[in-house]
């Protein structure tokens, strides 16, 4: 391993060698292949074709690193909460590894400083969950030059335990829609949820919920899944209603 090490360091270019550094600052582990790393911080708005027709970006390895974070992320919990149910489980998983906290945890842990897109922003929302969606694909690209043991533990040392309170995650965030859903039964009110209009692509969907009462819209919601949108917009409704 030092003499891979020596090795790299020493007949690198500047370049990569200032890019090894950052990856180990970041994720605590010293790049092997450094392709792997180079291809899971670049996003698709710089794709270029290859030479078999693929155009080359992080999305591959943002597939690969999803389904790692939520195996090992699961089994964290399935440890650490022994007496709770699968329900519970499944719910404190998604809100560790939705887009919206994970791109928070990747600006926190300085992904900012490594991904590679255009500036041209044609689509705001490609770039939504941009440093999110590269923390994946670095994940990917861990496991696949370093094994599932070391990126087990980036995840759980450098993630979980860094970026995440669970205590606060578990205790504090109240669902919004079975708040209104329960306040309007008691007030014998009518109300239903509607996706009203759904931007962008396959790859970067926004959806917006109106929440309908009585017929009359109350609040608007936006998220990158339905239910996400209908939990803003449950959210928006209580605080309007004052609904504690």
């Amino acid at each position: 391993m030092l003499r891979k090490f020596i090795k790299a360091w020493f007949f690198d270019s500047p370049g990569n060698r200032r890019f090894r550094q950052k990856i180990k600052a970041i994720a605590a582990v010293f790049p092997e292949n450094i392709e792997l790393y180079k291809l899971a911080t670049k996003h698709r708005s710089i794709a270029r074709q290859n030479d078999i027709g693929l155009r080359e970006s992080n999305e591959r390895l943002e597939y690969l690193g999803d389904a790692i974070l939520g195996s090992v992320v699961a089994e964290y919990l399935f440890k650490k909460f022994p007496m709770k149910d699968e329900g519970f489980l499944t719910e404190i998983r998604s809100r560790i590894v939705n887009r919206d906290a994970l791109n928070i945890a990747a600006r926190n842990m300085g992904i900012i400083n490594i991904v590679e897109y255009s500036d041209n922003r044609k689509n705001r929302l490609a770039y939504k969950s941009i440093f999110g969606d590269t923390l994946e694909a670095l994940i990917g690209a861990i496991y696949l030059d370093k094994g599932y043991k070391l990126t087990r533990r980036f995840i759980v040392n450098k993630i979980l335990k860094q970026q995440y309170d669970l205590d606060l995650i578990v205790n504090n965030n109240p669902n919004y829609k079975s708040k209104i859903i329960e306040w309007a039964h008691r007030q014998d009110r009518e109300l239903k949820f509607e996706i009203s209009e759904i931007k962008g692509d396959s790859h970067n969907r926004e959806f917006k919920a109106d929440l309908i009462m009585d017929g009359n819209v109350i609040a608007h919601g936006m998220g990158f899944s339905k239910k996400k949108a209908e939990q803003d917009a449950a959210q928006k409704s209580c605080e309007k209603l004052q609904i504690e």
